[in-house]
């Protein structure tokens, strides 16, 4: 299906490009946070620590101070699921590491609302089995697709 781009009374095509790495995508969201997700960016590439051995791809807060885990996937995977639950369970044991990164970024005062963390990850496409989990696992996890 064509996309469109409007101005006014016009509209053009748009072109589809395929994005080369995961980098790209990642740089492209991050830079539009807020248009796409109306989130505040806070960290690329968070560390989870040696225990847990982990990077986490992109940290964010809602326009509600609620914190977003967003991971990018250039091919389909089925372990995004996994990874993304156990972001979710990360930041919760880890709330410190993630108000401490919310200050260095966006500066003191910023009130951290824990009662709605959600991780949205962008690949793709998913497998029939990953969009079932996630619609009866009751996790906050967001699936979107880009091409």
């Amino acid at each position: 299906m064509p996309l469109f781009e409007i101005h006014k009374d016009n509209m053009n095509s748009v072109e589809y490009t395929n994005f080369k790495t995961e980098k790209q995508l990642q740089r492209l969201v991050e830079k539009n946070l807020d248009t796409i997700f109306s989130c505040r960016f806070v960290a690329s590439e968070f560390s989870t620590g040696t225990q847990h051995g982990g990077r986490i791809d992109t940290l964010a807060l809602s326009e509600d101070n609620n914190p977003v885990i967003i991971e990018y996937k250039k091919v389909e995977s089925s372990e995004l699921i996994n990874q993304s639950l156990f972001y979710l369970s990360w930041i919760d044991d880890h709330r410190g590491d993630f108000e401490i990164a919310v200050q260095k970024q966006l500066g003191h005062g910023i009130e951290i609302d824990w009662s709605d963390v959600r991780v949205i990850c962008i690949a793709p496409g998913y497998r029939k089995y990953d969009l079932h989990a996630v619609k009866v696992m009751g996790a906050n996890i967001e699936l979107w697709r880009y091409r």
